[in-house]
């Protein structure tokens, strides 16, 4: 039984957003199952002290459409494939989440009514209070838009706490840090030094739109564990970007 009771919680609704990459670990491209599991426990242990979750997930681990569109392909075409990927990762991740004993609800931007509900502002926010994992699928719907864009864009429309996103690093540094060994990393950072400098927090739709609302980014290294508890309770994981 998933206790709803909320314990000393620095947020209480949150969107995770994760990439494709993510889902990697020895492999370089597809899904890798232990990654999923990995994920699915640490997405229980925060539903699990009342926390409710949402969560986007990109598809470049298996198809990303602005690299094809640069080999011949038309943008718009390859974006659509794209949101078709973000489906495939959805949908494996929603069955890992559901082996754990967890209830889960997969939203799509694209009707696919076999496999998902279309996105419905009203009814992500109903099963989002009623305890269950809301995963959004499809990107959103509209090509020219990253998965960036499309979980910013949902976190502000389930009036989210938090925009966190889990990457394969620990944070925003001045550069690449598995390419510049010298990068500094940020522990915390104003959104609008972000953008002066020009740091690849996310794209810049999405930026924008946090930056609009006011609504805060934290970025973080999913693979390390307990770190998406550890930020529910308010511990400082990762770089928190600020508007303040």
């Amino acid at each position: 039984m998933i206790s709803r009771h909320v314990r000393h919680q620095a947020y209480k609704r949150i969107l995770v957003k994760l990439s494709g990459e993510a889902l990697l670990s020895s492999k370089a491209f597809g899904l890798e199952y232990a990654v999923l599991e990995r994920v699915a426990e640490e997405i229980k242990s925060v539903v699990e002290v009342g926390a409710e979750l949402a969560i986007v997930i990109g598809g470049g681990n298996i198809f990303r459409g602005i690299q094809s569109a640069s080999g011949g392909m038309t943008r718009a075409h390859g974006d659509y494939m794209g949101m078709l990927a973000t489906m495939i990762n959805a949908m494996a991740l929603q069955d890992a989440i559901e082996q754990i004993g967890l209830d889960t609800r997969l939203l799509s931007s694209i009707e696919m009514k076999e496999i998902a509900e279309p996105f419905i502002r009203r009814r992500a926010i109903r099963h989002l209070e009623k305890g269950r994992v809301v995963i959004f699928g499809g990107g959103t719907g509209n090509p020219y838009f990253t998965t960036d864009t499309a979980a910013a864009l949902r976190a502000l429309e389930i009036d989210a706490d938090v925009f966190i996103k889990g990457t394969r690093v620990d944070g925003i540094y001045t550069a690449d840090p598995e390419i510049h060994v010298e990068a500094r990393y940020y522990e915390t950072l104003h959104g609008d030094e972000a953008i002066r400098k020009g740091l690849r927090v996310m794209d810049m739709t999405a930026f924008t739109l946090c930056q609009e609302s006011k609504l805060p980014i934290i970025v973080f290294d999913m693979h390390v564990t307990g770190s998406l508890l550890r930020i529910l309770k308010g511990e400082r994981v990762g770089t928190y970007v600020h508007w303040d």
